[in-house]
């Protein structure tokens, strides 16, 4: 199920698959999801829920995995990667393909007033705290605490906001 409110504006070169799993995608008033922007409903049933006046610009990608929440007046540079979802790879008597999913870590949470940056990647379960900043070309994995700003692989604090 697809639901985008009146006031948000989408793209016509986006594209939004319909979850065949009953997964939920909704999309806030005001908010916009740019041109080149692919939300896909995989590796889990959790919804995407994207909050209120929050732009995702062009080349992102959202997988719904174990779920994605993005809040109020969040800002979303170009080509981000959201990614709630743990391939399973152990057994190698089988193909990587064929070994479909581990259990979730709790999705991706980001909280009101986020900055992250261009060329990020979110891992399941990472956590973004309210009015964090996450530099550009860093990797989550975990919680990051609010009004901090962060950067790199291996993540680390660089400063705060004031």
């Amino acid at each position: 199920m697809i639901v985008i409110h009146p006031e948000a504006r989408v793209s016509a070169m986006a594209d939004i698959e319909d979850s065949v799993r009953g997964t939920r995608i909704e999309i806030g008033a005001r908010s916009v999801i740019d041109s080149f922007v692919k939300i896909k409903p995989a590796g889990g049933s959790g919804d995407l829920v994207i909050g209120e006046r929050t732009v995702i610009n062009s080349g992102c990608v959202l997988y719904t995995g174990q779920g994605l929440r993005i809040g109020n007046d969040v800002a979303i540079a170009a080509n981000c990667t959201f990614a709630p979802v743990n391939h399973a790879y152990q057994d190698k008597s089988r193909p990587i393909n064929q070994q479909g999913f581990l259990p979730g870590k709790g999705g991706i949470v980001i909280e009101d007033d986020v900055w992250i940056g261009a060329n990020c990647v979110l891992l399941d379960g990472a956590v973004l705290r309210k009015g964090c900043v996450v530099g550009a070309g860093s990797v989550v994995r975990g919680e990051v605490a609010e009004y901090t700003v962060v950067a790199g692989n291996p993540l680390r604090q660089i400063g705060e906001r004031s």
